[in-house]
């Protein structure tokens, strides 16, 4: 009997396969910047997709132009079944530069890599912070320093109300954090105490 999760090996490879009979959102890389092009190809097939985007102004022909760039350079999330998205990921012939983004873990002595799979309430999280028009959000990839994080909360007021994090500190000013693991932190900006409540440990359990 395998200890991991407390299941028998058996059991495990079972929910092991159901999970990949259900849709999750799933993190997709692209090569050279070609996120939009995938994302928009996604979309015209039916695939629910998530583009996380940012307005700029550009010097442009010497006239100051507004553009729209990503805020995960080369990354976007689609949500289907694992099969349903790799018969994306592995379609040569329209998306040769699409790929899976992997989360990488130990079993025993090897490194096991799999598809990384978001949360279905992180990726709510993640879409209220990056579509609100607060300024001063923070989207970073790697890690953070100077950076603290505490209490799981839930925002139930301002412009982004709904999200799930954990209470944070940067740059001197109390935020709200939602760290996908192994692919980035979101930051929103500053969040009084008032608008913020923790969440108890029934809610907890059911996000995970």
């Amino acid at each position: 009997m395998s200890t991991k999760n407390g299941l028998p090996e058996t059991a495990l490879k079972v929910f092991k396969k159901k999970s990949k009979e259900v849709p999750h959102w799933y993190a997709l890389r692209v090569t050279y910047g070609r996120e939009k092009k995938a994302y928009d190809y996604l979309i015209e097939q039916g695939i629910e997709a998530f583009y996380p985007t940012i307005k700029t102004v550009k010097i442009v022909g010497g006239k100051r132009k507004s553009v729209e760039e990503s805020r995960l350079p080369n990354i976007f999330f689609a949500r289907g079944t694992e099969e349903e998205i790799r018969s994306f990921v592995y379609d040569n012939v329209n998306l040769p530069y699409l790929r899976f983004y992997y989360r990488h873990f130990h079993e025993g002595a090897c490194i096991v890599k799999e598809p990384l799979i978001v949360p279905d309430w992180q990726m709510e999280s993640l879409k209220k912070i990056c579509n609100s028009e607060a300024k001063d959000v923070i989207v970073k990839t790697g890690e953070i320093s100077k950076f603290k994080i505490g209490m799981l909360v839930r925002v139930i007021d301002g412009c982004f109300k709904g999200v799930v994090g954990r209470v944070a500190r940067y740059h001197g000013q109390q935020r709200v954090a939602v760290h996908i693991d192994g692919l980035c932190t979101v930051i929103t900006a500053y969040i009084p105490d008032a608008f913020m409540i923790p969440i108890e440990k029934i809610d907890r359990e059911k996000i995970g």
